[in-house]
């Protein structure tokens, strides 16, 4: 009888047990990122009466006699499956889907949870708002635009902090150059300066160059040079002198001199150069003065039309260096060699500078499929127009296809589609809000329109995760049993993926659990009767002796 009620009592303090564990299970039915345990119980060594006795020629064996001491608690299990997710609509709110855990830091060490709902504090760090603990990163994300300390592995989102502007060095262009259209066009070129007089009306061809309102003390026997290109591409480089009588006029006449073929005229002030004949033509003219004096001529000679056997006119939106936009107005331009055409810059918004090397792509070839053939001639063009913008020299790279495909400019029969597709640069822009990919990289959107990688969320895996010890607030800790920490990424190794928006639901299974309830008060029962029959069978033998 003594054995039976040490095993009732340890039955009693068992159920007991599993009564506590199923009741926190419950209580945690809606803890976010909650796993549940089970208990398994385990037999106490048996007491031994007698010992089992083999086989013998006269007589067979028998077996041990034994009589149990009741029951021990194993092991109190935690069940580290997935639990189910919930969408929240909470940008900063993160899941899990798979193994791995969210990694924070306390300030000292670093803790681990399923938990991911985030929030950014006054310092604009990504923490736990329950705890303040900081979530860490991994990887080099977010460090080269100066979002991440390269010091430090929290992660800050940077409300604060603009993402510098980026000055355009690809244009993209796809769609057709037509292989049949003829409609030849003359090349015209204007100053884009408006010339006037003293008396601030429109100069003529008789008003003096030193009269000029764009003209300040001009000396006689300074110079202005007039050089560029001609219709067929050769360079011209030759000067005019200022004279006391010299007139626009004059100055016309050495341009048109200076330019066989073209004509230089005076139109509402501005100084025109127009070819004589339309067709494809290179012609390009700049004007520098030299002199003590001052006197305002263009950077650049605006193309208001460009000569070509046919021309595809399209615009794209760029950025300089620090982020202001311009529209280049540029020209596809069909040569006089089949299948061949120049992309010309004819012109920018805004304060600009160029030349006649840098304006102007030559002989961007197509294959008799229509395919790009790449860059022909002698001595191939780069793909790329040379623009100063203000005091800074900018490389606009054309990216006009594969040679042999069709993943860029074609050239078929039919109307001319050609266009820019993309530029890489963009204006300066603050964070105006925030997504993270499946790999657990936080990808800011800007004002600008820009997406940009902030931070990569450090995800750790376990080699036994069952072995964590819980710290509470749903925090992890490594145990001796757990494996060491192994931090990594999101989908890399043996980590699952992040799902932004959501949260993960406790895994606890209420009919189970219910179930369990049940079982344990069955056995608390049982074994609380094993006591009470114990306790009247030693009541009724003390009555035997009364």
């Amino acid at each position: 009888m003594a054995n039976a009620m040490q095993a009732g009592v340890s039955g009693l303090q068992v159920h007991q047990t599993m009564l506590d564990v199923a009741g926190n299970n419950l209580a945690n039915v809606n803890t976010y990122g909650y796993k549940s345990s089970r208990v398994a119980f385990a037999e106490l060594l048996s007491e031994t009466m007698r010992e089992a006795t083999p086989p013998a020629a006269t007589g067979g064996g028998t077996n041990p006699l034994q009589i149990g001491a009741g029951v021990s608690l194993a092991s109190i299990d935690r069940n580290m499956g997935q639990g189910t997710l919930t969408f929240t609509g909470q940008p900063l709110d993160m899941a899990i889907e798979g193994n791995g855990f969210f990694t924070l830091n306390d300030g000292a060490k670093d803790v681990f949870t399923r938990v991911g709902a985030f929030a950014v504090d006054a310092n604009y760090n990504l923490v736990d708002p329950a705890t303040g603990f900081r979530v860490q990163r991994t990887g080099n994300e977010g460090v080269a635009v100066g979002f991440q300390s390269s010091a430090s592995s929290n992660i800050r989102i940077p409300y604060d902090v603009p993402l510098p502007a980026k000055a355009t060095e690809k244009i993209v262009f796809a769609g057709n150059l037509s292989a049949d259209s003829a409609s030849p066009t003359t090349s015209l070129l204007t100053s884009g300066i408006v010339y006037t007089e003293d008396s601030g009306t429109v100069a003529t061809r008789d008003t003096l160059v030193t009269d000029l309102d764009q003209a300040q003390s001009l000396t006689p026997g300074e110079t202005i040079r007039i050089h560029g290109t001609d219709a067929t591409g050769a360079s011209v480089d030759t000067s005019f002198a200022i004279q006391a009588t010299s007139t626009v006029g004059d100055l016309l006449d050495a341009i048109t001199a200076a330019f066989p073929g073209s004509t230089a005229t005076l139109s509402n002030g501005e100084v025109r150069l127009t070819d004589n004949q339309a067709g494809y033509s290179q012609t390009d003219l700049y004007l520098d003065y030299s002199g003590t004096g001052t006197l305002e001529l263009p950077e650049y000679f605006k193309m208001l039309q460009v000569g070509a056997e046919e021309a595809r006119n399209t615009n794209v939106e760029v950025f300089d260096a620090q982020g202001i936009s311009h529209v280049l107005a540029i020209t596809f331009a069909r040569t006089a060699q089949p299948s061949t055409w120049d992309a010309v810059l004819a012109s920018t918004t805004g304060e600009a500078a160029m030349d006649s090397a840098g304006r102007r792509v030559k002989d961007i070839t197509f294959a008799r499929d229509g395919s790009f053939a790449g860059m022909g001639g002698t001595t191939p063009d780069t793909s790329a127009f040379q623009v100063t913008f203000g005091a800074n020299p900018q490389t606009v790279n054309l990216s006009l296809g594969t040679e042999g495909k069709f993943d860029g400019l074609s050239q078929f029969g039919g109307p001319s589609t050609a266009a820019a597709s993309s530029q890489d640069g963009y204006e300066a822009g603050y964070l105006s809000s925030l997504s993270v990919s499946r790999e657990g990289v936080l990808v800011g959107m800007f004002t600008n329109g820009v997406r940009q990688d902030v931070a990569a969320l450090k995800v750790t895996t376990f080699l036994n995760p069952t072995g964590l010890l819980s710290s509470g607030n749903g925090y992890y800790a490594a145990s001796a049993n757990s494996g060491d920490p192994v931090a990594t990424k999101a989908l890399a190794g043996a980590a699952g993926a992040i799902t932004g928006g959501s949260l993960e639901k406790s895994n606890v299974d209420m009919a189970s659990e219910f179930v369990g309830l049940i079982q344990a008060q069955n056995g608390y029962q049982a074994n609380a009767r094993t006591i009470r029959v114990a306790t009247d069978m030693i009541r009724e033998l003390a009555n035997l002796i009364r």
